[in-house]
């Protein structure tokens, strides 16, 4: 299928395994083995597409206060997934990328995503950016703290702050901003995602659950942004 306009940056939220695996009366952990099946196929479908980038929300800053059992067992796939997946990235020439503070990463995890990082960098068929141990409050204040220091040093002045400076300060430097962002599983917020990124993306929202999306749902999102009229402020043309 082609589409007559498509997103050059997708961003999801991948919401609800949890609920996924609960409305089975299965452990919480079983959902996102399946939403990682749901990802494989988005990116399957992002690729055939022609679409540039994708970044999905994939751990927050705020789910590190999750059950130490759960953030393990993330942790451990994460591992897991990059591993096994890396071959398949070389293979497509898919660039890995992340944005967040990965410090509190696990030793382990955080080497294999590194890695992974590293063997991709010179790839560009797609560049995949996993947001992880990311928030986009602590994002900003962080950028505000460099510009800051930027300033006092005089490496900047005041009156050159702009967007375009400001941007340059963010993890997302380098990364245009999204035009589409796609929700699942019903709720209706940023949680704290790409904020200042997300000023003019269109959102998409959808009940279907992660670990129930797949091909034929990226579809449907991008049919219904192809519909959308972009105005960025200002009056339609």
């Amino acid at each position: 299928m082609t589409f007559k306009k498509i997103p050059n940056h997708l961003a999801v939220i991948m919401d609800g395994n949890g609920r996924w695996a609960k409305k089975r009366s299965l452990d919480r952990i079983y959902g996102h083995i399946e939403g990682i099946k749901s990802l494989k196929s988005v990116i399957k479908g992002v690729m055939e597409y022609k679409i540039k980038y994708l970044t999905v929300y994939a751990f927050s800053s705020e789910n590190w206060q999750r059950p130490a059992e759960e953030v393990d067992s993330l942790m451990r796939l994460l591992d897991k997934y990059i591993k096994i997946e890396l071959p398949y990235l070389i293979k497509n020439k898919i660039r890995l990328n992340f944005i967040g503070n990965i410090v509190r990463i696990p030793e382990q995890s955080k080497s294999t995503l590194l890695e992974a990082v590293e063997k991709t960098k010179n790839f560009d068929e797609l560049n995949l950016t996993l947001a992880l141990s990311y928030g986009s409050k602590e994002e900003i204040l962080d950028a505000v703290s460099k510009i800051s220091g930027d300033v006092k040093k005089g490496v900047i002045r005041i009156k050159d702050i702009n967007d375009g400076l400001f941007s340059s300060y963010l993890y997302t430097a380098g990364i245009p901003d999204p035009d589409l962002l796609i929700r699942t599983s019903g709720e209706y917020r940023l949680s704290n995602f790409m904020l200042y990124q997300c000023a003019y993306t269109e959102i998409y929202f959808t009940k279907t659950l992660w670990p129930d999306f797949r091909k034929k749902n990226l579809t449907a999102a991008l049919k219904n942004y192809e519909k959308r009229v972009r105005r960025f402020g200002k009056t339609e043309i």
